[in-house]
């Protein structure tokens, strides 16, 4: 399934729903509780592209500004991001200095990125926010990439906030948080949200009709049968 088959198919539905049915899935551990710090339009849909960080230790900074800046995985994984890709910096949960402000940001939107997401902080905040890219990070902070961080592996398996995060995996942002769908369960797992969707809908339009949650959520033998019955 393509990305812009999966945009048309999720339009609308939630990371919540999204969630719901990784659970019944068996995927658990695939929301991160990270919020939008662009307010307006912060929902997303793309593919994971990740930047694995550590510490910043003196010697490493130095290596880093001796060599071509054409070389730095973290300039790299800004400069070279393709169309529908989700820029995931794994910043450990460090919130003494950001990951990117408004001018790398503007790259990653003129490069047709999707959104960008971190444990840790975004700096140049009211800039961001005129880029008009969905950004979700831990905070703000006013302090520079290296002086807290090291950009050490590109396209990695990293954790961020928690959460495994592999790259090319399905990422969903909107107001509640993120979903992250394995790559090879992307196409059961949005089928399977669009379902759920519908099923609530219903649901929601019988609970409005007065029917006890006994009945409507979830669906009674009965109305589950009313369900099954409707127009397709």
């Amino acid at each position: 399934m393509d990305l812009d088959t999966i945009r048309t198919k999720l339009a609308g539905i939630g990371v919540g729903t999204v969630v719901y049915v990784l659970q019944h899935a068996g995927l658990y551990h695939c929301f991160l509780p990270i919020p939008p710090v662009t307010p307006g339009s912060p929902r997303f849909i793309g593919v994971a592209r990740t930047l694995r960080t550590e510490p910043m230790r003196e010697d490493m900074l130095a290596a880093r500004r001796a060599a071509p800046k054409s070389s730095d995985p973290h300039r790299i994984a800004i400069d070279e991001i393709s169309a529908g890709e989700v820029l995931v910096v794994a910043a450990r949960g460090e919130l003494g200095a950001a990951v990117l402000g408004d001018l790398l940001a503007a790259r990653i939107a003129n490069r047709g990125g999707a959104g960008v997401v971190t444990d840790g902080c975004v700096r140049d905040l009211p800039g961001i926010r005129e880029v008009g890219l969905p950004v979700f990070a831990a905070g703000a902070h006013a302090a520079t990439f290296p002086t807290r961080h090291v950009a050490i592996e590109l396209n990695v398996p990293v954790g961020c906030s928690g959460v495994l995060i592999n790259p090319g995996d399905l990422l969903i942002g909107d107001d509640e948080g993120i979903a992250v769908v394995p790559a090879e369960q992307v196409d059961d797992i949005v089928d399977a949200a669009v379902e759920q969707e519908s099923v609530d809908a219903f649901s929601l339009s019988r609970i409005r009709e007065g029917v006890p949650l006994a009945e409507a959520y979830p669906l009674s033998p009965a109305l589950r049968a009313e369900y099954e019955r409707r127009p397709s």
